[in-house]
């Protein structure tokens, strides 16, 4: 099982839908000073969970939901989608392909 993609919208830096592939063999995210590296990792670590906001970097959960800039509003959702390579069956269903999606909404709902 490897990972296979992930496609972020609203999460942290990334106001527009971004999707990373990591392909088989060594990936590596690289760029200079401010591109949103980190919050690549911050994206995996929190839709496969994570429940703390100071581990992502934040005070609140609402701080991942991108904030806006000099030009663009703020958004009031953040979605992060992580799909799986399940080829070698690791996970026991019968999926090639596994995906996992967390979202968030700044007024708190679902």
């Amino acid at each position: 099982m490897f990972l296979k993609q992930l496609d972020t919208m609203g999460f942290k830096s990334f106001a527009e839908r971004v999707r990373v592939d990591f392909v088989p063999g060594v990936t590596a995210v690289v760029g200079p000073n401010g591109s949103g590296k980190s919050n690549i990792t911050d994206a995996i670590r929190w839709v496969l969970g994570e429940q703390s906001a100071k581990s992502l970097r934040g005070s609140k959960m609402e701080d991942i939901i991108f904030q806006g800039s000099d030009t663009r509003k703020p958004l009031n959702v953040a979605e992060v989608t992580l799909v799986l390579d399940n080829s070698d069956k690791r996970l026991p269903v019968d999926y090639e392909e596994v995906s996992v999606t967390r979202r968030v909404y700044r007024s708190g709902g679902k």
